[in-house]
């Protein structure tokens, strides 16, 4: 059974959904009670609430929780190589397609990364146009760009 706990955060309310053992969303936006009102969270819950938390005061640059998106065995692939885009990094779409042995598949990235159900912690802002301009966010290029911003500031301290 999956639960969701809301988190209100610089950018917005984001909403955290868990099954007993792994994270299978995190969303922008309103899907569940806000932690205060979340009563008993299972520990994964919880877990990904304090880590968000710690990620939104520039005290963590990774994240260490289980994690089970829902998605096809190529998505999987993708998903994956953006978890390896370094804290305050950006990469473009093409790079990624590269890493993961398809490299004319750029636009197939660009699908599966607007379909990544964990954003942040699965950081798909991280990934820029080939130019390195700020292309295509499901909560927006204000979202993205503080997101970014976020993260440099962090390093910059």
């Amino acid at each position: 059974m999956e639960r969701s706990a809301r988190l209100d955060t610089p950018v917005g309310p984001v909403t955290v959904t868990a099954t007993e053992r792994a994270v299978t969303a995190v969303r922008f936006g309103v899907a569940g009670p806000a932690v205060g009102q979340a009563g008993d969270l299972p520990p994964v819950l919880r877990q990904a609430v304090e880590e968000l938390r710690e990620y939104f005061a520039g005290e963590r640059r990774e994240f260490t929780l289980p994690l089970a998106p829902a998605g096809t065995p190529f998505q999987q692939q993708v998903w994956a190589a953006l978890r390896e885009i370094p804290y305050g990094a950006t990469c473009s779409y093409g790079r990624i397609a590269e890493r993961i042995g398809r490299p004319k598949a750029c636009r197939a990235v660009g699908m599966a990364n607007n379909r990544n159900p964990i954003a942040i912690v699965v950081p798909c802002h991280r990934v820029v146009g080939a130019s390195g301009a700020l292309v295509g966010y499901a909560a927006g290029l204000e979202v993205k760009e503080m997101l970014l911003r976020l993260e440099a500031e962090t390093l910059a301290k």
